[in-house]
């Protein structure tokens, strides 16, 4: 089994910053990827930005030039700072990850979220 476990979310004005971090841990082979979804209420859960082993990044258009992820391959974490918060960021932010185990297979985890909350 795995366990991600995200830290940092919080109160911040709009215009501020924040950074989420997360740290796996459990039975770990390889981390394929990492990435970082949020949900906002009411709405469905989607996809901020996704980091592979080999630090190739892909992010949601809508927090392009704002969000920068980053990955440690030799600690197993992941975070995303979150620079010029827009009130619509507001959400429910959660980790995820594909992990390999040593004997080939590959599963999705999730952490159980931090919320974020920018006020106007």
């Amino acid at each position: 089994q795995v366990q991600l476990v995200e830290s940092g979310g919080g109160l911040v004005q709009a215009g501020g910053s924040l950074r989420l971090s997360c740290a796996a841990s459990g039975s770990i082979f390889r981390i394929n990827y990492m990435a970082w979804y949020r949900q906002a209420p009411g709405k469905q859960r989607g996809m901020v930005a996704v980091i592979t082993s080999d630090g190739s990044t892909n992010y949601a258009n809508s927090v392009k030039g704002r969000f920068t992820i980053s990955r440690d391959n030799d600690k197993n974490t992941v975070s995303i700072q979150m620079n010029s918060l827009k009130p619509e960021d507001t959400a429910v932010y959660y980790c995820n990850a594909e992990v390999a185990s040593i004997d080939g297979y590959a599963m999705n985890y999730w952490g159980k979220g931090t919320l974020v909350t920018v006020s106007s």
